[in-house]
């Protein structure tokens, strides 16, 4: 029972030391990561402020005219609402089984 016991406490060990190994790690990873500097920070840094709001704008521009495009080809329209439901004969019974349910007094 002993040899039992300490095969069991060893395999727990284990499996708890490499469970949080993996999660000190990836939580090294993770700091590391975040330390790094932004590169696209340092590369809009670079280009010119009338260049970036040029190519800015033309993207806006672009984008709206795209969705106007988009919209009068869409054939989507709104969806009547659907008629009202027909109650089932399983929920008429369920439904009576709670009213009866409701009303029985309970000595």
């Amino acid at each position: 029972m002993t040899e039992n016991l300490l095969n069991s406490l060893l395999i727990t060990g284990i499996g708890m030391g490499i469970t949080f190994s993996a999660i000190v790690i990836l939580w090294w990873m993770m700091a590391g990561l975040t330390a790094l500097p932004d590169r696209e920070e340092e590369t809009v840094q670079q280009q010119p402020a009338a260049a970036m709001d040029d190519s800015k704008a033309r993207a806006a521009a672009a984008a709206v005219a795209l969705a106007l495009a988009e919209q009068e080809l869409s054939s989507a329209r709104p969806l009547p609402p659907p008629p009202t439901a027909i109650v089932s004969a399983w929920q008429l019974g369920t439904r009576s089984r709670q009213m009866y349910e409701k009303g029985r007094r309970r000595k």
